[in-house]
This record gives C-alpha cells, sequence and structure tokens, in this order.
C-alpha cells in the first residue's frame, strides 16, 4: 500500500468519476484506475461499485475512506512537525525597524531569540516607516517595527506597541511657549521645522493640516528628531515632534501638545502572513515581550522616538 494510492482513492470517491479524478491529481485516467486496483488487491476488498454511471463506494469503500483520510492527516502533521523543528534549526529572518530608533524590548526579544534558535541568522535593516512597510508588503522583509501615525498598516499582521500625541516645541522665549498646549492654526502662524515624508509624525501632521486647509510653511526638515529639536531651539522654527522626542529636549524647548490633533502617533510591529515556524516564534515571543503596549513609548537616554 502506498500513500498515492490512498491520495488517488480519496479523489476518486470524492469526485465519484475516474476522469475527474485524473485531473484533480495530474494523471492519466489509466493510472488512476491501475493503482486503485493495486489497492482493491492489496486490502481484498471493491471499494467502488463501478456498475453505474457515477462510481460509488462500496460497504467496504466507505469504511477504508475515512481511515484513508485519518492516514493523510497523520502524514501531513509529521511533516508539519518536522517542518516546525527544522524551520527553527536553520533559516533566516530579516527584521525592518526605523533608523536610529531604540526600543528595548524589541532588542531583549531577538536577543532571546537568538540564544534558543542560534541556527537562524538575524538580519537588521533601518528605514523610515513607509518604506519599512513596504518591503514587509513584498517579502523583503519578515517583521518590522514601524512609527504609525493612525491605524497600523492594512492588509499586514500588526502589533501597537506604543501610543503617543504631537506636540510643538519651542525655545521658551518663543511666543507659543507661554502656554501649555496650542492649536493647529496658531502653530502654522510660524515657521515649521519637522520631518520628512516617509515618518509617522510627519504623516499625522500632514493629515491633520489637509483636514483642516491648512498649509504649513516648512522651512526646514531633518531626519532625525535631535537634529529637528537643534534647529528649533536655535529658533530656525516650531519643531513638530512625538512627546517622548520632546522630552530628551526639555532643558531648552517647551513641548505644547496640539489639541485639535487627536490622533496619536504610535509604534507597531507588523508581517507579513506567513509559515515560517522561525518567525512565528519570533512573533510570540513579541507579543510576550509586549504584552501591555505602553501609552508612550520610553526612549533611553540618547535614544530615538517614532520615525
Amino acid at each position: 500500500m502506498e500513500l498515492k494510492q490512498l491520495e488517488y482513492f480519496i479523489a476518486v470517491a470524492e469526485e465519484s468519476n475516474f476522469t475527474r479524478a485524473a485531473e484533480r491529481v495530474h494523471i492519466s485516467q489509466s493510472g488512476v484506475s491501475a493503482q486503485i486496483r493495486k489497492l482493491e488487491l492489496d486490502l481484498g476488498a471493491d471499494l467502488f461499485d463501478r456498475s453505474g454511471r457515477a462510481v460509488s463506494l462500496t460497504a467496504a469503500g466507505n469504511i477504508a475512506l475515512e481511515r484513508a483520510r485519518l492516514v493523510l492527516d497523520s502524514v501531513e502533521a509529521l511533516r508539519q512537525a518536522v517542518n516546525e523543528v527544522t524551520g527553527l534549526i536553520q533559516g533566516r529572518l530579516t527584521v525592518g525597524m526605523i533608523t536610529g530608533c531604540t526600543v528595548q524590548g524589541l532588542f531583549d526579544t531577538l536577543a532571546a531569540f537568538h540564544v534558543a534558535h542560534p541556527g537562524i541568522d538575524i538580519s537588521l535593516v533601518e528605514d523610515n516607516s513607509g518604506p519599512l512597510a513596504e518591503r514587509v508588503r513584498a517579502g523583503e522583509l519578515d517583521l518590522a517595527l514601524v512609527g504609525t501615525s493612525g491605524e497600523p498598516p492594512t492588509g499586514l499582521g500588526a502589533m501597537a506597541i506604543s501610543s503617543e500625541r504631537l506636540v510643538a516645541a519651542v525655545p521658551f522665549e518663543h511666543p507659543l511657549a507661554a502656554k501649555d498646549h496650542t492649536l493647529l492654526r496658531d502653530v502654522s502662524g510660524y515657521a515649521i521645522v519637522c520631518m520628512p515624508d516617509g515618518t509617522a509624525p510627519r504623516a499625522l501632521f500632514n493629515q491633520a493640516c489637509e483636514a483642516t486647509g491648512i498649509v504649513p510653511n516648512i522651512v526646514l526638515q531633518a531626519s532625525a528628531p535631535d537634529a529637528v529639536a537643534d534647529l528649533a531651539a536655535r529658533g530656525l522654527g516650531v519643531a513638530i515632534l512625538t512627546e517622548s522626542m520632546a522630552v530628551l529636549h526639555e532643558g531648552r524647548l517647551k513641548a505644547l501638545v496640539i489639541d485639535d490633533i487627536v490622533s496619536t502617533v504610535g509604534l507597531a510591529l507588523i508581517w507579513k502572513a506567513s509559515r515560517s515556524p522561525a518567525l512565528q516564534e519570533l512573533i510570540r515571543r513579541s507579543r510576550e515581550a509586549f504584552a501591555d503596549p505602553l501609552p508612550r513609548q520610553v526612549i533611553p537616554s540618547g535614544g530615538r522616538a517614532v520615525r
């Protein structure tokens, strides 16, 4: 008895026709018939009644069909179990992350995964959030840490890690510094310094401006949040940052929450659906590491935040 014979037998039983079964398993009708005959000889019983226009199962065939399905299911389970083991013994994972972002939980997760599965090579790729999401969609990256403006990218698996408001950061002598909060129309009355397109803070700022019909006067852009803050501290414009970005510069800039931008910027892990055992294990470990999403991402001294 061979597994292919059981496969052909199940196909004929489900199609009630040798020709359709042959098309389904991609061999000739005579080949299917010959293998079914061998199976019947091996079992010592006819499995099909061939007297009608459509073949039907005999009593022995009905019993055999149930057992044949169990056998093939068991074989598939065996293959999957072996694949899961070998998939965690060797392979490669490529993880993307926002340029310059320091998230301790992700680094701890990668380190623990490497200790548990040293045969899996892990590569890190840095970029802005937009390109990272596209590379995940294209299958170039297995997992990526990205900044989000509102909801994570659609069509991908996602796990939120943090969420925080946009702020306008200004020197203490700036006219806006007299208040603790501000509005988008007030901020737009000044030159703006912000991060470039492709970053989550910029995306949220753009969305808010478009929704209110405001055309901001963006005079300078910088990829690094620290650079944006430095430019604002020198009086070159109002910095548009997230709360955690601004807190690193609280000694020289005052951060004002922009009240009418109610959506938040966040961090999220994203991935494309995959049966890779290594990726599934990394996602599982990540869920454990970030079981309690933070209302705002805590960035270690010298680190950078959402991009």
